[in-house]
Parts: C-alpha cells; structure tokens; sequence
C-alpha cells in the first residue's frame, strides 16, 4: 500500500481559512450534520473580506487541529536540521530544537491517532482534522521513504511507520466496534445467535457510515471503503471462528451457516454497499475446515427430518387403509395427501439448503436416501393389493394420482435431485404405477374373457359379438374411473393397450378359416370396422393410443392379400412397426 499512499503526496491540499473547521454529527436519518461558522445573508462579515497571512506557532496550529500544517512544519525543521546541517559537531549546538522536534512529532502522533481513533464515531467528529491527520500520515509516509534514499544517518525517530500505525488503529478501531455489547432483544434466541445478530448490525452501520462520510476524507486511491470492509471482514470472520469451534446445537448450527451464506452477502449487496465494496475479493467469512463440519451437521439434520417426515405421512395414509377409511374426494377423484406433503417439504428443504450451504450439489445430499423413502411408498401399496380390502381399489386410484404428482416433480424439477437419484425413483414409480394398472384391470379383463374368446372365431365373422365387447367395455370403463385426470388417461391408456394385444392375439391363432376370396374381404371389413369402433370407443374414455388403430387396420389389408410371400412379409413388417404387440 506504499505507493497509494506516496501518490496521496500530490493530493490537493484543502485547507481552511484562519483555522476554523467543521463539526459533522449525524442527522436522525444517519446522513451528516455539517456545523459551521454563520454568514450573514451569504455575504462575507469585513473581518474575513482581506485574507491575512499568519504563521502561526506549532501550538498553535495543533490548537486549530491542522494536523498536515503541523507535520509539514516538523518536516521543515528536520529538514533544516538534518538536511542542512550536515555536520554531527555542528549538531550538537541545535540539541535543545532537536529535542524539542522529537517532542513536537511524539505530540502530534498522539493527537493523529487520537483523530484516527474517532473516525466511527458520528458524536463531535471533525471531518477536516481528520481528512488532515490522513495527509499527516501520509507526508510521514513520503517522508520515510526520503530517508530511506538518503546516505546518511536518519534522525533517531525515522522511519516513522504512521502508514503502519493507521492500520494497526483502525484495526483495533474496528475490533472494539465490533465487540461493543449487544442489545437485549424482545425475539427469543440463544446468546450465539444475539451476539452474531449484534456483530451484523454495527458493522452494518460502519460500513454505511465509512461510505457516506469517512470517505470523503481520503483520497479515491487509497480507497478506504474497501480497507474498512477488509478489516470487518477479518475481524468477523476471527469472532465467527470462534464460535463455530465452540460446538453449536442443530439451530445454532443452521443459524451460523445461514448468515455466513445468506445474510452476510446481502448486507454487502445493499446498493450503498456493492458500489464500493468488492465483496468478491473479500472470499468466505469461515474457512473450508471450518465450513464443512457445519455443513454435514446441518445436512445430517435435514436427512434425519426428511426421513421422519415421510415415515409419518406413509404412516398416516396406511392406518386410515387399516382402519378401513376411503380416501378423500375432490372432483369426483380419490386424492391422497402422500404426494403434495412429500414433494412441498423435499422441495422446500432442498431450495432452503442450496441457501444454507450455499451450493446445489451440496443440498442434494438430503436428498440421497429417496429412493428408499420411495420403496417404502411401494411396499405400503403393495399391502394394500395384496390384501385386497374393500377401501384397496380407491387407495390404488388415489396412489396413482400421486405417482403421477411425483413424476412431474422428478422430470420438470430435476434440478432438485442428483441424477442416479431420481432415475432410480422414477423406476420405482414406474413400477407402482404397472401393479397398479394390473390390479385394476385384471377384473375388467375376467369380465371381457368370454367375449375375447369368440373373437377370431366363424361366430366373430357372421354375428355382431364385437358390438357386445363394446359394451361390456364401456360398462367396465366407468368402474374404473376415480383418479386424477393424468392418471386415469394413462390407465385407459394401458386397457386399451390390452384389449388390442388380445384382439390381436385371437386373429393370430386363426381360429377363423378365410378359403375364399368372399371370406377375406368380409374379415378386412370386420376388422377395419372393430378398429374403427374401438378407437372411437377409447378415445372418447380419453385414451391418447391413437397408434393402436393402425395396428388393426394394417391386419385387416393384410387378408386381402393372396400372395404368401407378401403375407409373410406385412407380417414381419407389423412386429417390427410395433413390437409391443409381440
């Protein structure tokens, strides 16, 4: 910091007239107060319209608290002193100013850094002996450096090292700041948590009170703000490390990374702030050793709530199932609460610990154990069809309304999650959501079984059995309704999926016999005409299967062929365009 300081030498000296100066206190709003001498309707009063040259004593200058006047007049006479005067004889006839001069500079150091020591203090502080004890310090400053390039023997006071003794004051200007006492306050918290809040809130204060007013007293190059800023920020930081060794709670340990992560940085980004103060240069307030510990205690915590929670809530929805209880309705659709209450407390604690922690990676390790909590999930529903109760099939419809809140979550907020995460869950759901699929169609297909058997028949050829499949289909479809629209629509989706495969697999034993070309065309017409009575059928229970249509329809030209060749290879061209039929 030598050199912005040697460059403070070329500063403009402000200077005021016969020795008066400024009395800046704070208003009520924080802004200061300047106190100065009265004028008389802007004009001038006759004593001050000549300005008069007077050399005043060393006395007298200190009295004015023209600190810069008086280190540039000891400068002169050391110069004279030392400089002129080369000779150590012809010192000894100047011992008594020698030893006055020493005195003078040991009177003006004190009264400098007595200036310097009163730099945060909004009560009587004047800005002009301060902004003049910063261009003391500095002409000592230069002046070191002058001996320093000399070849001959300095006085016994140099170097003085006031650039030094600045910082070490404001330093310890800083460090008692930062200590005073803290307010009781009317919120409950620990003594951790008042002593931290304090400490925030007087720097908060200095900081505002160095960018408004003390600023003004140095020069842009030596830029202060950011020497303030170090200086809290150094010694917080020194309190804060304290503190974290000291052995915190669950809450004290979440308070203390909360403010180092969140808090802090916000203080720092309040506009007045951020346009002075490189708060990227100044780096974390707790060291990484320091920080980590923190951080897994914190962690563990969540980890702990999370699995906690879930438990309790999969206990809830099992033992309103146990004592025979039908989940709740809304529009018409059993709801359960297992999905919304999981996903709002996962997201919540995953955006609130990227705050915490103050990194995403980091918060996704509450999220670690998920899959299990999931598994969990599957194995209660696994209960409730096992044991078939006759609240099981609403439960079921419920759950996949759920199923289908959690794939939501885990697809469009993947964010939250680490990917091994949620692809493990996802196959979880996926696997809750087949079993629930099977258990509720299984009884609509053993409804639909003795009409599935007719088909691809002689009696499918010559009498309208599929139009009563129709039926019995949509009959089974309004039993099946009662989840959420998402979920319904996917496991009509899959009946329609099944009736397909089977309607597919009856034509494929061959039961029917196709000798003629009469028999052929009249299969392609039944055929295109079932598609055609199925899709519409689905489509209008809300299944988006449209494919499945051309399957049929593909079937149907397929029996207007005669060739063998061709036959065999529509065939081979149908497994490949959809294998799922297989």
């Amino acid at each position: 910091l030598s050199a912005p300081w040697s460059r403070f030498s070329a500063w403009i000296t402000m200077r005021t007239e016969g020795g008066r100066w400024f009395n800046f206190g704070r208003s009520p709003r924080g802004q200061p107060v300047v106190s100065s001498p009265a004028a008389t309707d802007g004009q001038r009063s006759p004593k001050e319209e000549e300005p008069q040259n007077v050399n005043l004593t060393f006395e007298q200058i200190l009295e004015a608290q023209q600190w810069s006047e008086a280190s540039q007049q000891l400068i002169k006479t050391e110069e004279r002193l030392f400089g002129e005067i080369m000779e150590a004889e012809a010192l000894k006839h100047h011992e008594e100013e020698v030893e006055q001069l020493a005195e003078h500079y040991r009177d003006l150091e004190g009264l400098v850094l007595q200036t310097l020591r009163q730099s945060l203090s909004s009560d009587g502080i004047s800005l002009e002996a301060l902004t003049s004890a910063v261009k003391a310090v500095t002409q000592e400053e230069n002046q070191d450096q002058q001996w320093k390039q000399r070849d001959r023997t300095p006085p016994a006071w140099r170097p003085r090292h006031w650039k030094k003794l600045h910082d070490s004051t404001l330093r310890s200007l800083v460090e008692e700041s930062i200590d005073k006492p803290s307010t009781p306050s009317a919120v409950e918290q620990s003594s951790i948590q008042a002593d931290v809040l304090s400490m925030g809130k007087q720097l908060k204060e200095d900081l505002l009170w160095v960018v408004e007013v003390v600023k003004s007293c140095y020069p842009p190059n030596l830029d202060i703000c950011n020497f303030y800023a170090r200086l809290y920020h150094q010694t917080l930081s020194i309190r804060l490390q304290k503190i974290a060794d000291f052995g915190l709670d669950d809450k004290d340990c979440t308070f203390l990374l909360r403010w180092v992560n969140e808090y802090y940085p916000q203080l720092l980004q309040k506009p007045e702030l951020a346009s002075e103060i490189d708060t990227e240069a100044l780096g974390k307030l707790l060291p990484k050793e320091l920080l980590e510990p923190l951080e897994k205690q914190y962690l563990r915590k969540q980890q702990d709530e999370l699995t906690t929670y879930i438990g309790r809530v999969l206990d809830e929805a099992k033992q309103k199932w146990n004592k025979g209880e039908e989940p709740k309705r809304e529009d018409g659709c059993f709801v359960s609460p297992v999905a919304y209450d999981i996903i709002q407390l996962v997201n919540g604690m995953v955006t609130s610990a990227e705050t915490v922690v103050g990194d995403l990676h980091k918060a996704h390790k509450i999220t670690r154990h998920l899959k299990d909590l999931m598994q969990r999930f599957k194995i209660f529903q696994n209960d409730v069809i096992k044991q078939n109760k006759p609240n099981s099939r609403s439960f079921i419809k419920a759950n996949l309304g759920c199923v289908e809140q959690f794939r939501d979550v885990f697809v469009k907020k993947h964010h939250l999650f680490p990917e091994a995460v949620r692809e493990n869950c996802l196959l979880v759901l996926n696997d809750m959501k087949q079993s629930a699929h099977t258990y509720l169609l299984k009884p609509v297909h053993e409804v639909l079984k003795p009409q599935y058997r007719k088909l691809g028949t002689n009696e499918w050829l010559t009498k309208p059995l599929f139009e009563k499949l129709l039926v019995n289909i949509e009959e089974e479809l309004q039993d099946l309704r009662g989840s959420i629209e998402s979920g319904h629509q996917k496991l009509i989706g899959q009946l329609h999926r099944e009736v397909t495969a089977e309607y597919v697999k009856r034509l494929l034993k061959g039961q029917v016999k196709l000798k003629d070309k009469e028999r052929q065309l009249k299969a392609h017409a039944t055929i295109k005409n079932n598609a055609e009575s199925l899709h519409d059928l689905f489509v209008r229970m809300g299944s988006k299967e449209d494919w499945l249509k051309e399957i049929l329809t593909k079937i149907a030209e397929v029996l207007k062929l005669q060739d063998l060749p061709a036959i065999q290879m529509q065939v081979v061209s149908l497994g490949t365009d959809f294998p799922d039929l297989r």
